[in-house]
């Protein structure tokens, strides 16, 4: 999935997953969701975020876990 307000930039924020080209990583949104921040709560203490930046970041952490990891098998040699 793509989403055009998650940036990635190497000389920002060691190239995490950020929110619009902003020093403000997504895992700290997901954080903030995660402590029961409110909507307003978070957009008061980031002012720059908008509703749709939460959302965004909700949206990539729930797509990283989707991604499936299958274990490679070895076979007798």
């Amino acid at each position: 999935m793509e989403n055009s307000r998650i940036t990635f930039d190497p000389a920002r924020m060691r190239g995490q997953a950020c929110i619009r080209n902003l020093r403000i990583p997504v895992a700290t949104v997901v954080r903030c969701v995660a402590s029961r921040m409110t909507m307003p709560e978070i957009l008061a203490a980031y002012p720059e975020l908008e509703e749709a930046d939460i959302d965004a970041a909700l949206q990539y952490a729930a797509t990283l876990t989707e991604d499936r990891v299958i274990p490679l098998v070895q076979t007798p040699s």
